[in-house]
Protein backbone atom coordinates (compact mmCIF):
# COMPACT_ATOMS: atom_id res chain seq x y z
CA UNK A 1 0.00 0.00 0.00
CA UNK A 2 1.58 3.39 -0.85
CA UNK A 3 1.12 5.91 1.24
CA UNK A 4 1.28 8.60 -1.59
CA UNK A 5 -1.92 7.04 -2.93
CA UNK A 6 -4.86 9.26 -1.98
CA UNK A 7 -8.76 8.72 -2.80
CA UNK A 8 -10.82 11.43 -3.66
CA UNK A 9 -14.73 10.62 -3.97
CA UNK A 10 -16.87 12.27 -5.50
CA UNK A 11 -20.77 11.93 -4.01
CA UNK A 12 -22.53 15.20 -4.22
CA UNK A 13 -24.82 14.24 -6.92
CA UNK A 14 -28.75 13.36 -6.31
CA UNK A 15 -28.96 11.21 -8.89
CA UNK A 16 -32.13 12.28 -10.38
CA UNK A 17 -32.52 9.47 -13.12
CA UNK A 18 -32.86 7.04 -10.66
CA UNK A 19 -36.18 8.71 -8.88
CA UNK A 20 -38.24 7.61 -7.19
CA UNK A 21 -35.61 5.85 -5.15
CA UNK A 22 -33.06 8.57 -5.37
CA UNK A 23 -34.12 11.86 -3.63
CA UNK A 24 -32.90 15.12 -2.74
CA UNK A 25 -32.75 14.28 1.15
CA UNK A 26 -31.38 11.25 0.40
CA UNK A 27 -29.48 10.42 -3.38
CA UNK A 28 -28.76 7.13 -4.77
CA UNK A 29 -24.81 6.79 -3.09
CA UNK A 30 -26.44 6.34 -0.12
CA UNK A 31 -28.66 3.60 -1.06
CA UNK A 32 -28.21 -0.53 -1.44
CA UNK A 33 -28.55 -0.16 -4.60
CA UNK A 34 -27.27 -3.51 -5.94
CA UNK A 35 -29.39 -5.72 -2.63
CA UNK A 36 -25.79 -6.37 -1.21
CA UNK A 37 -26.21 -4.16 2.75
CA UNK A 38 -23.94 -1.60 1.78
CA UNK A 39 -24.62 1.88 -0.15
CA UNK A 40 -22.88 2.78 -2.93
CA UNK A 41 -20.95 5.23 -1.23
CA UNK A 42 -19.20 2.44 1.18
CA UNK A 43 -18.96 -0.33 -1.67
CA UNK A 44 -16.80 2.63 -3.50
CA UNK A 45 -14.86 3.18 -0.22
CA UNK A 46 -14.30 -0.79 0.38
CA UNK A 47 -13.11 -1.02 -3.19
CA UNK A 48 -9.96 1.18 -1.97
CA UNK A 49 -8.82 -0.45 0.99
CA UNK A 50 -5.92 -2.88 -0.28
CA UNK A 51 -4.84 0.55 -2.62
CA UNK A 52 -4.45 3.69 -0.14
CA UNK A 53 -4.82 3.96 3.58
CA UNK A 54 -8.27 5.11 5.33
CA UNK A 55 -6.42 9.00 6.49
CA UNK A 56 -5.71 9.34 3.02
CA UNK A 57 -9.66 9.00 1.65
CA UNK A 58 -11.45 12.44 1.13
CA UNK A 59 -15.35 12.11 0.52
CA UNK A 60 -16.25 15.70 -1.44
CA UNK A 61 -20.25 16.58 -1.26
CA UNK A 62 -22.86 18.94 -0.76
CA UNK A 63 -22.77 20.27 2.71
CA UNK A 64 -26.70 18.68 3.19
CA UNK A 65 -25.12 15.30 2.80
CA UNK A 66 -22.06 15.73 5.47
CA UNK A 67 -23.82 13.57 8.25
CA UNK A 68 -25.18 11.27 5.82
CA UNK A 69 -21.51 10.49 4.78
CA UNK A 70 -20.38 10.86 8.21
CA UNK A 71 -22.63 8.09 9.37
CA UNK A 72 -21.96 5.61 6.44
CA UNK A 73 -18.66 6.22 6.97
CA UNK A 74 -18.09 6.52 10.56
CA UNK A 75 -14.23 5.80 10.06
CA UNK A 76 -13.51 9.10 8.60
CA UNK A 77 -12.45 11.59 10.16
CA UNK A 78 -14.97 15.09 9.63
CA UNK A 79 -11.76 16.99 8.15
CA UNK A 80 -11.63 14.41 5.52
CA UNK A 81 -14.96 15.11 4.69
CA UNK A 82 -14.85 18.36 2.15
CA UNK A 83 -18.58 20.10 2.27
CA UNK A 84 -19.33 22.33 -0.88
CA UNK A 85 -21.87 24.64 -0.30
CA UNK A 86 -23.55 24.69 -3.74
CA UNK A 87 -23.02 21.82 -6.80
CA UNK A 88 -20.57 23.77 -9.35
CA UNK A 89 -20.05 20.51 -11.74
CA UNK A 90 -16.63 18.26 -11.20
CA UNK A 91 -13.85 20.62 -11.54
CA UNK A 92 -14.22 22.97 -8.86
CA UNK A 93 -14.88 20.00 -6.81
CA UNK A 94 -11.91 18.03 -7.88
CA UNK A 95 -9.53 21.37 -7.49
CA UNK A 96 -11.13 21.47 -4.10
CA UNK A 97 -9.74 17.99 -2.83
CA UNK A 98 -6.48 18.27 -4.85
CA UNK A 99 -5.32 21.76 -3.12
CA UNK A 100 -6.19 20.08 0.11
CA UNK A 101 -4.29 16.61 -0.62
CA UNK A 102 -1.44 18.61 -1.99
CA UNK A 103 -0.89 20.58 0.69
CA UNK A 104 -0.70 17.71 3.08
CA UNK A 105 1.72 15.77 0.92
CA UNK A 106 3.28 17.54 -2.16
CA UNK A 107 4.14 13.81 -3.33
CA UNK A 108 0.32 12.67 -3.70
CA UNK A 109 -0.76 11.18 -6.34
CA UNK A 110 -4.82 10.95 -6.41
CA UNK A 111 -7.27 8.74 -7.72
CA UNK A 112 -10.84 10.71 -8.21
CA UNK A 113 -14.14 8.53 -8.52
CA UNK A 114 -17.88 9.34 -8.10
CA UNK A 115 -19.38 7.57 -5.34
CA UNK A 116 -21.93 5.74 -7.50
CA UNK A 117 -19.99 3.39 -9.87
CA UNK A 118 -20.39 -0.66 -9.64
CA UNK A 119 -17.86 -3.01 -10.32
CA UNK A 120 -18.13 -6.78 -10.63
CA UNK A 121 -14.54 -7.91 -10.83
CA UNK A 122 -13.06 -5.89 -8.16
CA UNK A 123 -9.50 -8.02 -8.26
CA UNK A 124 -9.11 -6.59 -11.80
CA UNK A 125 -10.24 -3.14 -11.05
CA UNK A 126 -7.55 -2.97 -8.50
CA UNK A 127 -5.00 -4.23 -10.76
CA UNK A 128 -6.14 -1.32 -13.39
CA UNK A 129 -5.97 1.07 -10.52
CA UNK A 130 -2.31 -0.08 -9.34
CA UNK A 131 -0.88 0.31 -12.59
CA UNK A 132 -2.18 3.91 -13.45
CA UNK A 133 -0.95 5.06 -9.82
CA UNK A 134 2.07 3.61 -11.20
CA UNK A 135 2.32 5.71 -14.38
CA UNK A 136 0.88 8.78 -12.91
CA UNK A 137 3.15 8.67 -10.39
CA UNK A 138 6.20 8.28 -12.41
CA UNK A 139 4.81 10.45 -15.66
CA UNK A 140 3.45 14.01 -15.82
CA UNK A 141 0.15 12.71 -17.41
CA UNK A 142 -3.79 13.06 -16.90
CA UNK A 143 -5.00 9.39 -16.98
CA UNK A 144 -8.28 8.41 -17.50
CA UNK A 145 -10.03 4.89 -17.27
CA UNK A 146 -11.83 3.39 -20.59
CA UNK A 147 -14.26 0.73 -20.52
CA UNK A 148 -14.38 -1.59 -23.44
CA UNK A 149 -17.53 -1.08 -25.01
CA UNK A 150 -20.35 -3.33 -24.99
CA UNK A 151 -23.27 -2.15 -27.43
CA UNK A 152 -23.91 1.49 -28.23
CA UNK A 153 -24.95 2.75 -25.13
CA UNK A 154 -26.59 6.40 -25.67
CA UNK A 155 -25.99 7.02 -21.73
CA UNK A 156 -22.04 7.40 -21.44
CA UNK A 157 -20.01 9.74 -23.27
CA UNK A 158 -16.73 7.93 -24.98
CA UNK A 159 -12.85 8.77 -25.43
CA UNK A 160 -11.59 8.38 -28.81
CA UNK A 161 -8.06 7.33 -28.74
CA UNK A 162 -4.97 6.91 -30.66
CA UNK A 163 -2.24 4.88 -31.40
CA UNK A 164 1.02 6.95 -30.39
CA UNK A 165 4.22 4.93 -30.90
CA UNK A 166 6.16 8.73 -29.77
CA UNK A 167 5.23 8.07 -26.07
CA UNK A 168 8.29 6.65 -25.37
CA UNK A 169 8.85 6.09 -21.64
CA UNK A 170 5.44 5.51 -21.16
CA UNK A 171 4.24 1.38 -20.21
CA UNK A 172 2.50 -0.53 -23.06
CA UNK A 173 -1.37 -0.32 -23.32
CA UNK A 174 -1.78 3.17 -22.71
CA UNK A 175 -3.46 5.12 -25.78
CA UNK A 176 -3.43 8.68 -26.02
CA UNK A 177 -6.70 10.36 -26.07
CA UNK A 178 -8.00 12.20 -29.26
CA UNK A 179 -11.47 13.35 -28.19
CA UNK A 180 -14.14 13.05 -25.78
CA UNK A 181 -17.94 13.38 -26.79
CA UNK A 182 -21.07 13.43 -24.29
CA UNK A 183 -23.62 11.15 -24.60
CA UNK A 184 -24.13 10.91 -28.46
CA UNK A 185 -27.21 9.70 -30.16
CA UNK A 186 -28.00 5.91 -30.69
CA UNK A 187 -26.53 6.35 -34.64
CA UNK A 188 -23.69 7.95 -33.65
CA UNK A 189 -22.98 5.77 -30.57
CA UNK A 190 -22.94 2.75 -32.95
CA UNK A 191 -20.59 4.40 -35.14
CA UNK A 192 -18.24 4.73 -32.02
CA UNK A 193 -18.78 1.00 -31.08
CA UNK A 194 -18.14 -0.07 -34.94
CA UNK A 195 -14.92 1.80 -35.27
CA UNK A 196 -13.23 -0.09 -32.56
CA UNK A 197 -11.33 2.78 -31.60
CA UNK A 198 -13.56 4.52 -29.14
CA UNK A 199 -14.10 3.58 -25.21
CA UNK A 200 -16.80 4.31 -22.70
CA UNK A 201 -15.69 7.20 -19.98
CA UNK A 202 -15.76 5.95 -16.89
CA UNK A 203 -15.23 9.51 -14.90
CA UNK A 204 -12.17 8.06 -12.91
CA UNK A 205 -9.14 9.58 -12.84
CA UNK A 206 -5.45 9.26 -11.91
CA UNK A 207 -2.62 12.16 -11.58
CA UNK A 208 -0.46 13.17 -9.09
CA UNK A 209 -1.42 16.45 -7.40
CA UNK A 210 1.40 18.75 -8.73
CA UNK A 211 0.02 17.92 -12.37
CA UNK A 212 -3.67 17.98 -12.42
CA UNK A 213 -3.00 21.85 -10.23
CA UNK A 214 -0.57 22.80 -12.92
CA UNK A 215 -3.32 21.32 -15.16
CA UNK A 216 -5.62 23.93 -13.48
CA UNK A 217 -3.14 26.96 -13.51
CA UNK A 218 -3.07 26.45 -17.45
CA UNK A 219 -6.77 25.44 -18.54
CA UNK A 220 -8.92 26.70 -15.63
CA UNK A 221 -6.62 29.75 -14.49
CA UNK A 222 -9.35 31.87 -12.78
CA UNK A 223 -10.35 28.38 -10.40
CA UNK A 224 -6.55 28.08 -9.82
CA UNK A 225 -6.34 31.53 -8.83
CA UNK A 226 -9.25 31.45 -6.49
CA UNK A 227 -7.90 28.49 -4.39
CA UNK A 228 -4.01 30.36 -4.51
CA UNK A 229 -5.64 32.71 -3.04
CA UNK A 230 -7.05 30.89 0.01
CA UNK A 231 -4.34 27.47 0.58
CA UNK A 232 -3.21 28.74 3.85
CA UNK A 233 -6.97 28.30 4.80
CA UNK A 234 -7.45 24.63 4.06
CA UNK A 235 -7.08 22.71 6.52
CA UNK A 236 -8.01 25.29 9.11
CA UNK A 237 -10.61 26.59 11.53
CA UNK A 238 -11.43 29.17 8.58
CA UNK A 239 -11.72 26.70 5.84
CA UNK A 240 -15.80 26.29 5.31
CA UNK A 241 -16.22 29.88 5.50
CA UNK A 242 -13.34 30.05 2.56
CA UNK A 243 -15.29 27.83 0.47
CA UNK A 244 -18.38 29.50 0.84
CA UNK A 245 -16.89 32.58 -0.39
CA UNK A 246 -15.14 30.69 -3.35
CA UNK A 247 -17.69 28.53 -4.90
CA UNK A 248 -19.69 32.36 -5.39
CA UNK A 249 -16.62 32.58 -7.61
CA UNK A 250 -16.26 29.24 -9.07
CA UNK A 251 -17.58 28.82 -12.55
CA UNK A 252 -20.04 25.87 -13.44
CA UNK A 253 -17.71 23.35 -15.51
CA UNK A 254 -16.51 19.83 -15.80
CA UNK A 255 -12.92 18.57 -15.92
CA UNK A 256 -13.52 16.84 -18.80
CA UNK A 257 -14.63 20.19 -20.43
CA UNK A 258 -12.33 22.44 -18.68
CA UNK A 259 -9.38 20.49 -18.61
CA UNK A 260 -9.34 17.27 -20.34
CA UNK A 261 -10.75 18.57 -23.53
CA UNK A 262 -7.52 20.74 -23.77
CA UNK A 263 -4.37 19.62 -22.12
CA UNK A 264 -1.99 17.69 -24.70
CA UNK A 265 -1.03 15.19 -21.78
CA UNK A 266 -4.03 13.11 -21.80
CA UNK A 267 -3.96 9.30 -21.82
CA UNK A 268 -6.47 6.81 -21.25
CA UNK A 269 -6.03 3.27 -20.12
CA UNK A 270 -8.18 0.61 -21.69
CA UNK A 271 -10.06 -1.55 -19.24
CA UNK A 272 -12.60 -4.16 -18.92
CA UNK A 273 -13.55 -5.01 -14.77
CA UNK A 274 -17.48 -5.34 -14.94
CA UNK A 275 -18.13 -1.67 -14.75
CA UNK A 276 -21.06 0.42 -14.58
CA UNK A 277 -22.00 4.05 -13.42
CA UNK A 278 -25.20 2.65 -12.37
CA UNK A 279 -26.77 6.08 -13.74
CA UNK A 280 -30.30 4.33 -14.42
CA UNK A 281 -33.10 1.96 -13.74
CA UNK A 282 -32.05 -0.35 -17.25
CA UNK A 283 -27.85 -0.04 -15.78
CA UNK A 284 -29.09 -1.47 -12.80
CA UNK A 285 -31.14 -4.20 -14.99
CA UNK A 286 -28.39 -5.16 -16.55
CA UNK A 287 -26.08 -5.19 -13.20
CA UNK A 288 -28.34 -7.15 -11.27
CA UNK A 289 -29.19 -10.76 -10.36
CA UNK A 290 -31.06 -11.93 -12.91
CA UNK A 291 -34.40 -14.66 -12.17
CA UNK A 292 -35.31 -17.43 -15.00
CA UNK A 293 -37.26 -14.78 -16.63
CA UNK A 294 -34.04 -12.06 -17.07
CA UNK A 295 -36.14 -9.70 -14.03
CA UNK A 296 -34.13 -8.61 -11.43
CA UNK A 297 -36.24 -8.04 -8.11
CA UNK A 298 -35.26 -6.28 -5.17
CA UNK A 299 -38.15 -6.49 -2.35
CA UNK A 300 -41.10 -8.74 -1.48
CA UNK A 301 -42.60 -9.76 -4.70
CA UNK A 302 -44.53 -12.54 -6.51
CA UNK A 303 -44.30 -12.45 -10.76
CA UNK A 304 -46.54 -14.19 -12.91
CA UNK A 305 -45.95 -13.90 -16.79
CA UNK A 306 -43.39 -10.68 -16.32
CA UNK A 307 -39.85 -10.83 -17.85
CA UNK A 308 -37.68 -8.33 -18.30
CA UNK A 309 -38.49 -6.28 -15.41
CA UNK A 310 -36.69 -4.19 -12.74
CA UNK A 311 -38.50 -4.49 -9.07
CA UNK A 312 -37.22 -2.43 -6.15
CA UNK A 313 -39.86 -2.20 -4.04
CA UNK A 314 -39.85 -2.18 0.32
CA UNK A 315 -39.61 -5.55 1.82
CA UNK A 316 -41.78 -4.74 3.94
CA UNK A 317 -44.36 -4.29 0.93
CA UNK A 318 -46.11 -7.64 -1.04
CA UNK A 319 -45.97 -6.60 -4.88
CA UNK A 320 -47.80 -9.27 -7.24
CA UNK A 321 -47.44 -8.16 -11.10
CA UNK A 322 -48.57 -10.07 -13.58
CA UNK A 323 -48.38 -9.73 -17.33
CA UNK A 324 -45.59 -7.23 -17.44
CA UNK A 325 -42.63 -6.87 -20.03
CA UNK A 326 -39.81 -4.83 -19.74
CA UNK A 327 -41.09 -2.68 -17.27
CA UNK A 328 -39.75 -0.60 -13.91
CA UNK A 329 -41.63 -1.17 -10.64
CA UNK A 330 -39.71 1.24 -8.51
CA UNK A 331 -41.59 2.39 -4.91
CA UNK A 332 -39.63 4.47 -2.22
CA UNK A 333 -40.95 6.87 0.09
CA UNK A 334 -44.57 7.35 -0.77
CA UNK A 335 -43.84 7.34 -4.62
CA UNK A 336 -44.44 4.43 -7.17
CA UNK A 337 -43.32 4.59 -10.69
CA UNK A 338 -44.44 2.03 -12.92
CA UNK A 339 -42.16 2.95 -16.67
CA UNK A 340 -41.61 1.15 -19.40
CA UNK A 341 -37.42 0.77 -19.27
CA UNK A 342 -37.30 1.66 -23.20
CA UNK A 343 -38.78 5.25 -21.99
CA UNK A 344 -36.40 5.49 -18.70
CA UNK A 345 -35.20 8.57 -20.37
CA UNK A 346 -38.17 10.51 -19.16
CA UNK A 347 -37.88 10.09 -15.51
CA UNK A 348 -36.46 13.12 -15.41
CA UNK A 349 -39.16 14.48 -17.26
CA UNK A 350 -41.25 12.94 -14.54
CA UNK A 351 -39.43 14.60 -12.01
CA UNK A 352 -40.02 18.33 -13.08
CA UNK A 353 -43.66 17.34 -13.92
CA UNK A 354 -44.38 16.20 -9.89
CA UNK A 355 -42.51 19.12 -8.90
CA UNK A 356 -44.59 22.02 -10.60
CA UNK A 357 -47.79 19.81 -9.85
CA UNK A 358 -47.39 18.37 -6.76
CA UNK A 359 -45.17 20.42 -4.89
CA UNK A 360 -41.24 19.77 -3.48
CA UNK A 361 -42.11 16.79 -1.18
CA UNK A 362 -41.78 14.16 -4.01
CA UNK A 363 -38.46 14.96 -5.36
Amino acid sequence: MNQNTYLVVMAGGIGSRFWPFSRTHLPKQFHDVMGVGRSMLQLTVDRFKEICPAENVFVVTNRDYTELVQQHLPELPIDQILGEPIGRNTAPCIAYASYCIAKRNPQATIVVTPADHAVLHEDEFRKIIRKAVDVAENHDVLLTLGIQPSRPDTGYGYIQYIDDDSKSGLPKGLKKVKTFTEKPNLELARMFVDSGDFLWNSGLFVWRADAIIHAFHQYLSDIAEVFDEGISELGTASEAEFITQAYTRCRNISIDYGVMEKADNVYVLPADFGWSDLGTWDSLHRMGHHDADNNVVDGDALLYDTRECVIKTPSERLVVVQGLDGYIIAEYDNVLLICKRTEEQRVKEFVADVKSKKGNGYN
